[in-house]
């Protein structure tokens, strides 16, 4: 049986967890994902994990949270007066919401607590500072020409 190779366009069904088993993203059976092994589509770990890998084959790959997301980092937590909220605005703990940066891009924010004068809020992705850990089962494997 062939093994998928860098090239190869590949149908792979996944489940990503963080280290307490939490369940952070799949696939459903009935729907893999196609990517192509070399094409940096996907973390490179996982493209790793999967050359190599046969039809029907499971697999898996860690991705550190330095090349994932991130660390967590302390000056993307920042206290915003209600002030600056639209007023009808009523901002509660997981709200997200969207703030423009000094340099005009978009940054998604979480809402983690509220006060009477100010709220404060997550800049960090939510997984940032989480290691993910993929469980890989490959489908299909399309040879590269």
């Amino acid at each position: 049986m062939p093994a998928a190779k860098k090239g190869d366009t590949v149908l792979i069904n996944y489940t990503v967890r963080i280290a307490d088993g939490t369940v952070v993203g799949k696939t459903e059976d009935d729907a893999p994902v196609s990517l192509t092994i070399g094409d940096a589509q996907i973390f490179p770990e996982v493209e790793a994990a999967l050359d190599g890998m046969e039809v029907g084959q499971v697999g898996e790959a860690v991705v550190s949270s330095d090349n994932a997301f991130g660390p967590r980092r302390d000056d993307r937590i920042i206290e915003i007066p209600r002030t600056q909220l639209p007023g009808d605005m009523t901002p509660e703990p997981g709200m997200t919401l969207g703030a423009q940066q000094q340099d005009g891009s978009t940054v998604q924010l979480t809402v983690t607590a509220v006060g009477e004068e100010t709220i404060t809020a997550d800049g960090n992705h939510p997984l940032a500072g989480q290691d993910l850990h993929f469980g890989l089962k490959l489908v299909e494997i399309k040879t590269a020409a």
